[in-house]
């Protein structure tokens, strides 16, 4: 379709143009980058940012993200997240980008930067909870969140799991999600039993998951060039995280194919979204990797079982048997303490699933031996 002068169209192509031939600009060095920055920060890189077009978020970012890099981008970076010069021009980006989409990867690079590589991760989160984003929910427990900083979340999952070699993750991001996780769990309903994956279209649960996830993936980041202690899996553990985590496994309701082969089940929390217990899992795999303090820590708080329990197929948690699999795999590995606790346990009560039943069968223990037999029920 060819642009008409004047349109909405034209004036988005100008912009992008403009904008392009500015960022190549300030490739030629930092002379030009600081050029750049001098003569559009922050008024006109304002008014770019509130256009809402795709095309033109996409080159607003790549010039920022090359003006905030090497020579002197640091000084720039903190300016573009000083609360009142760059940080409106950051949330309108991001408003774009949610209610508008974005074509091109430069969105990513620049919140990775921001936020995970730098320590304004809290800062933005933050102001996009300021945000008005055009959801106005009854329910006090959506209002907590916004869905601006659910889609803030899942942009920095989705740069994470998807390029973890190329970014550097910092401590004061890693402290910051977990901060972020604790405060969604306070206000998420864990009464109603979610039937979607992320996003759910609720900010609070997506709060929840999303920073389950970076949590999850932190734990799994490793850099070779860090001290071991200084890994961010390490600060991670020594603020709490498994006993935060093993708690919410302790007080979800058990895997459906083991809810139905209990007779009686107390009330418990449900997931609140598809995939909950599962990520849960997952965090508390990538916690125990070759870490015998962690492996110690869940037999000394008779969480063996628990663990355990999770290698089954559950409905409402796809790869929970994966995940359950691999978590049990670390619990065990080098840690004979461990490997004896397994070799003790015992089946200590009947176990009838509705399949079994269906046969006309059901399994009885034998209290003395702990050994497990199948009977028929007539």
């Amino acid at each position: 379709m060819e642009a008409v002068l004047g349109s909405p169209l034209a004036t988005a192509e100008i912009r992008r143009v403009g904008l392009q031939l500015l960022g190549n600009v300030a490739l030629a060095g930092e002379e030009h980058r600081a050029a750049v920055w001098a003569a559009n920060f922050p008024s006109r890189f304002l008014e770019l940012a509130e256009f809402r077009e795709p095309r033109v978020c996409d080159a607003l970012c790549m010039v920022l993200d090359t003006c905030c890099s090497s020579g002197g981008g640091r000084r720039r970076l903190e300016e573009l997240c000083d609360d009142e010069k760059g940080m409106p021009i950051m949330l309108e980006i991001i408003m774009t980008a949610l209610t508008d989409g974005y074509q091109e990867e430069w969105l990513e690079w620049l919140v990775t930067k921001i936020c995970i590589e730098e320590p304004y991760f809290s800062q933005l989160f933050e102001k996009t909870g300021l945000a008005r984003d055009g959801y106005s929910y009854t329910d006090e427990k959506y209002t907590v969140f916004t869905n601006t900083q659910a889609f803030l979340l899942g942009l920095l999952s989705k740069c994470l799991s998807e390029r973890p070699g190329d970014i550097s993750v910092t401590n004061n991001f890693v402290l910051g999600i977990q901060k972020v996780f604790k405060e969604a769990s306070n206000v998420t309903d864990f009464i109603s039993r979610g039937t979607s994956a992320l996003p759910t279209g609720f900010p609070t649960t997506d709060v929840l998951g999303y920073s389950l996830i970076i949590l999850r993936d932190a734990c799994a980041w490793e850099d070779p060039s860090l001290a071991i202690l200084e890994a961010p899996v390490n600060s991670l553990l020594s603020a709490g995280l498994v006993e935060l985590v093993l708690g919410f496994l302790q007080e979800l309701e058990p895997p459906s194919i083991v809810r139905r082969s209990m007779e009686n089940t107390e009330a418990k929390k449900v997931c609140p979204y598809r995939g909950f217990r599962r990520d849960l899992v997952s965090v508390i795999g990538n916690c125990l990797h070759g870490k015998k303090e962690v492996q110690d820590e869940i037999r000394k708080r008779n969480a063996i079982p628990l663990l355990l329990q999770q290698c089954v197929v559950d409905d409402d948690n796809p790869f929970l048997r994966e995940w359950g699999l691999l978590t049990v795999r670390n619990l065990l590995e080098g840690n004979l303490e461990n490997q004896q606790c397994i070799v003790e346990l015992q089946l200590q009560d009947t176990v009838n699933t509705p399949e079994i039943s269906g046969l006309g069968l059901k399994v009885e223990v034998n209290k003395n031996t702990g050994r497990a037999k199948l009977v028929n029920v007539s």
